[in-house]
Formats: C-alpha cells, structure tokens, sequence
C-alpha cells in the first residue's frame, strides 16, 4: 500500500478562509441547486467535497482561463450523477462560462449545468458522464494519451495528471474491471483514481449487493492502494502526493459519508438522487456553520476560491513559454493535431493509392483493403493510434509502421487492447477528448453490443474516433450465428451522429477511411468482410464517391426501369442480378450505397436521381429490412436477412437465405 506522507504542495488559498469553509461551499451550492431544481443528487458532492476542495486547492493544475491548455491536469468526475460537484467547482474557481446564474438553472433545458456533465456545454468539463463506469474507463484513455503525447514531443511540454471521482457504482460496472486491468498492465502511473467509498447506492447499502475487497481487487490489477479517512484534508493531501509519485497507477478509497451534514439523512440512500427538502437543509446550515441565504457565498471565501483558480496562470504561461521556444516546425505539427486538421498530404497519397487500386484491381476481403488502405494513410497521418481488442490479425488494424504500445514504453502507436472491447471504445473516447490524437480500434462488427454504450456517447460528445468492425455479415461463414451480425448495421445507424460506412470493395474502403478521417465531430463505423470481394470501382475518380453516401456504379443500357441498392459484398450480388435482368431485356442500373448517414445529407435532386425515379428499386444487403424503406418507394423489395443466420461455408449460406443474383432478379421481375 502508499504509504500517506505529508504534502509538500502549497495550499493555494488564504489563511483567512480555511478548508471547512471552502469545502462547506460545495455542499451549500450543491444541496441548494438541487433543491431548486427539485432535482438532482446532492448526496455525493456534499460527501466528496473536502476530498475536491484538496485537490483542487493543492494539487490540480488547470487554468480556468485557459480552459483548453493541453498539459492541463485532466479532472474526470466518472460518478456524473453528482454534478453539482463538478459544476460548483467551475464557478467557484472562476470558469468564465460557469456562472451563479447557471447553477441557479442547474438541470433546467438549455442550462449548461444539465443532470449530468456533458462535455461541450462548459469549459472544464471533460468527458460526458452519468453511464456509470464510463467516466473510469474514459480516463484510462485520457492518461494513456498524456504518456503517448509525452513520448513524441517530450516531457517539456505534455506532464501532466488524469484525477478521477469514481462511486461504488461505477466500480460496480463491468466496464470498470476492463479498464482497471488495462491501466494496471500499462503502468499508467499518471492515473489516479479517488474512490468515493460512502458504501451507498440508490437501493441502499452496498452490502445488498456488494462485498467486494475493492483495494485487494485494484492491487490484483497492478494498482497501488490505498484508505484514508476522506473529511480528513491532511490524510487526503498526504495521499494524493504520494500518489504522485507512485510507478503505478493508484486508488485511493476515501471513506466518506454520503451527505456529509445532513442532521437526519447524512449516511443514508435518501440523500443519493432526491433534494433534501427545506427541513434538512435548514438544519445543515446550522450543522457545518452555514448561516448563509441560498446561492449566497461570502466574498472572502469566494475570493479564496477565485485565488485557487487564478494560480495556474503562471504555470500555464511557463508552459506557453516552452512552447514559444521549440522550432517553428515542431510548433506546427503540434498545432495542427490540437486544431484536428489532417496533414496536407493525405489527400495527396489516397488519390494515388486509388489510381492503383483501379488499375491492379484485387479481390480482397474489406478488412484487407482496410490494412492496406492503412499502411498508406498511417505514413502520412503520425497522429492515428491503432489498436483490436485480442483480433489483431482478424481486423487487419496493424500496419508496418505501427510498433506497439508497452508497458512503461509508449513510444509506439499500436494498443493490444486484449479481450475488452467496452473497455476499449471507451478509452478511444479519452484519447479524443485528450487531443492530439485520432484512435481506431478493432473488432467484430457483431460485439459492437459489448461497445455499443461507449459508441454512442462517441457520438454524443461528437467525437473523431474510427471503429473498424469486421467479419460484417453471414459471409464470415462457419462462426454461426453468435458472431453473424444481422441487426447490427440498423442498429448503429440508429444512433444520431455516427458514421457508418460499409464498403464494397478496395477503392471505396480507402475512400471511406479518407471520409472517416475527416469527420471532426462524429465518430464512424467501418463494416467490413471477411471474404474476399471481386473490384467494383474500375475507373479512376478524382471525386471521393463514398463521400456521396450512395451514387449510380453501373448505368442501365437503355431508359432504366429498375434501380438495385446495395451495400458491401452485396454489390456484387446486385452487379451480377443486373446482368441477368439485362439479358431479359430489362435496363438495370446499380447504386452502391456506402453511408445512409452521408446520402441523407445530399440535396433532394440529388438523391432522387440517384433512387432513380420512375425505376422499381430493390435493395439487397445481408442485414434486416429495417431502414431501408425509405429508399425503396411503393413497389420496392428488400433482399436480405429475416432472421438469425447460420453455421457453414459463406457461399452456402448465401444460397441458404436467399441472397443471390437470382433472388434479386426475381424480386426485380415481380414489381414490373
């Protein structure tokens, strides 16, 4: 275990106002904010709140006027339910855009203090929590990207800690164990997790649900451990300092009391997620002190607070100041990865890769295109940080330029994520919201329900993360239905803002990745095969189709009377469908249809050229119906899955449901 030593960090506010009052400050704001929202957890900032008020006073280096300073502290509050924490921090501090009159509307719409923090609506918040767990995980994202920036430009300019406030609850969730064991095997030492051990949740004692040793359980992991008394500010300095110092990543377990002031309901789940109600507020003003009005904060205990805020001005402008120093071109390229711009080339190389493709035409599964689309883009674009969760050779996602990230040596830009692949997505989201860095990582497209919470905040906090999800349909043959998506490709595209992009062959999977790289504020799925896929695209285009979303690949001979739509390895089945009904003298023209995300944001005459007016549309992709009738009109058809797949060779179990040139002919023939 750490071993508590004395802090040698100076406390950053005035002799005159002590920690108790600083401390009482939160739980004042907290309880009244909830109270006049008649909604909210005032239970845990009143808890934690001698354990905020030391780390912020002593030890967090953050400039609320430079909100955005890349080797800011990172503060990561993954138990999002107690927001009024986080948010009373920000405007106590001195955040510009934190203001009184917003913890006034705390929880109320187009609020900044919405029920949970969401990164984007304040400055200082950093992650969007409330999922609970996500806020761990997303941390061990941040502190790997902390130690990966630190390997490429150096010490002089990325140093810094990743703090973490993390529940009962979010140590309950399974992601916690993926992202524990992650940071532990890593050394991510610059990760330092505060654990509110209150021993409450909603239902009531942990012990109704929980026993776990959790600092044995940490320990296990290769963490540092240890307990303090978390109202005792000298035991909480005196951890988080040797904490500091520790070669591995740390949790200290803070005993708290839920509440904490509270005369009846200190210590009980009736303070978790319910205002306190006038009584017990009156009568916690009178137990810690408290005589001040609602919202009310004495000047001088304000001012100390505005002086915590106000003393990383200067580290900042030391650091601004180093910054100044380094060579022109290494400035740059550091400016250029924090605005999220590309680097001028890629265009360049994906254009020429392309003309490659066109001409050497490979029948390549999509996840090989992938790789190979990779070890171009990865030689121009330093800033990709690849990884898989244990399918390395599976996804393709490693590149020969690629060397591997390693415990205690983060010199390299490949993660060997091992069996976590909620624990993954979520860390991808830390590097993002990090800055500097854009993560990929891979998969099987049918365990995007093991990620599927992290996508989805990925797209919530508008984040540029790309998750390469291969074996993307029944043609991953003799896996059976546990790992044949069916429902997947409707699902994802069922979550606002994300991407989703399903090539069909080596030029457009390059196309895509180009289009996913250059999505700054969404995150992108890329479904890819198994199999191999015969070349579609057989004619060079200085335009980025896919970009389209969805455009004309084979014309019709002749005035069109149908239209087939297809995605993936289904373009080929759609081809070899318009061959048929083209012998039978009927005109067929082929649309590939790569992202409905990105067709929907063609205008209106666009997209209807390309539907093809007047035509019976069919659609055949090797997924369920769902959200293709929009583009199918009355008379359309749906060639596709209805059900769970099967175990067998691809090509029989495309046979086996139906999915051929044949049925899609027939679908066609049936509607004219």
């Amino acid at each position: 275990m750490l071993q508590a030593v004395p802090s040698t960090a100076i406390p950053r506010h005035t002799a005159a106002v002590g920690h108790n009052d600083m401390a009482n400050a939160i739980r004042a704001l907290a309880m009244d904010a909830v109270q006049q929202a008649n909604s909210g957890h005032p239970g845990m900032p009143m808890g934690m709140a001698d354990v905020a008020t030391v780390l912020f006073s002593r030890f967090l280096k953050f400039d609320p006027q430079n909100p955005t300073w890349p080797d800011r502290d990172r503060f990561v509050l993954s138990a999002g339910h107690g927001s009024m924490l986080l948010y009373a921090l920000l405007y106590l501090t001195g955040y510009p855009d934190m203001t009184l009159d917003e913890l006034k509307k705390f929880r109320q719409l187009g609020a900044r203090t919405a029920g949970h923090p969401e990164h984007g609506h304040a400055a200082g918040i950093e992650t969007t929590t409330g999922p609970l767990g996500q806020g761990i995980a997303n941390a061990v994202g941040m502190a790997l990207a902390e130690r990966l920036l630190a390997a490429q430009f150096g010490g002089e300019l990325t140093d810094h800690y990743t703090y973490v406030i993390a529940g009962d609850g979010c140590l309950m969730e399974g992601i916690s164990h993926e992202a524990i064991s992650l940071a532990g095997h890593l050394k991510l030492n610059k990760l330092i997790v505060l654990f509110d051990d209150n021993g409450i949740s909603i239902d009531g004692p942990t012990s109704l649900t929980v026993s776990d040793d959790q600092l044995a359980r940490f320990k296990a992991s290769g963490w540092a451990v240890t307990a303090i008394d978390g109202h005792d500010p000298e035991a909480i300095a005196g951890a988080i300092a040797a904490a500091q110092k520790s070669d591995k990543p740390s949790l200290i377990a803070c005993r708290t009391v839920i509440g904490y002031g509270a005369p009846t309901k200190a210590g009980t789940a009736s303070t978790h997620g319910s205002p306190l109600g006038a009584d017990e507020i009156k009568g916690a003003r009178e137990k810690l002190g408290w005589p001040h009005a609602p919202f009310e904060i004495p000047d001088a205990i304000l001012k100390a607070w505005r002086d915590v805020g106000a003393a990383g001005a200067a580290r900042q402008q030391a650091w601004s100041k180093r910054f100044a120093a380094l060579p022109a071109e290494q400035r740059a390229e550091w400016e250029r990865r924090f605005r999220g711009d590309l680097p001028a080339a890629m265009d360049k190389v994906v254009a020429e890769y392309k003309a490659k493709l066109v001409a050497d035409k490979p029948k390549w599964a999509t996840r090989k295109s992938s790789q190979m689309a990779l070890e171009v883009i990865n030689t121009v674009v330093p800033e990709t940080i690849g990884g898989s969760a244990d399918l390395t050779g599976s996804n393709n996602t490693k590149t020969a330029s690629l060397a591997p990230v390693k415990p205690g040596d983060f010199s390299g830009r490949y993660v060997y994520y091992g069996v976590r692949e909620h624990a993954m997505a979520a860390a991808m989201n830390g590097i993002a919201l990090h800055g500097g860095f854009i993560p990929y990582g891979g998969t099987f497209l049918v365990f995007t329900d093991y990620c599927r919470p992290s996508i989805r905040l990925s797209a919530l906090m508008e984040q540029r993360i790309v998750y390469v999800m291969t074996h993307d349909s029944i043609g991953l043959g003799e896996d059976g239905p546990t790992h044949q998506p069916v429902e997947h490709l409707a699902a994802l595209r069922a979550i606002p803002n994300l991407l989703v992009l399903r090539p069909a062959d080596a030029v457009e999977t390059a196309e895509a990745w180009q289009v996913a790289l250059k999505q700054k504020n969404r995150p992108s799925v890329l479904a890819l095969t198994r199999q191999d896929l015969a070349a579609v695209r057989l004619t060079d285009s200085a335009e980025n189709l896919v970009a389209r979303g969805g455009y004309e690949l084979a014309a019709a001979d002749g005035t069109a009377r149908v239209t087939l739509l297809a995605t993936g390895s289904e373009v080929g089945i759609a081809l070899a469908a318009r061959d048929l009904l083209q012998k039978d003298g009927i005109p067929t023209r082929v649309v590939s249809m790569p992202s409905f995300e990105l067709f929907e944001e063609q205008d209106e005459a666009y997209q209807e050229a390309v539907l093809g007016p007047g035509t019976v549309r069919v659609a055949v992709e090797a997924g369920i119906r769902q959200g293709w009738d929009r583009y199918l009109g009355a008379k359309g058809a749906f060639v596709g899955m209805t059900g769970f797949g099967a175990s067998g060779p691809y090509e029989q179990l495309y046979r086996h449901f139906g999915i051929t040139p044949e049925a899609v002919a027939a679908a066609a023939k049936q509607r004219l």
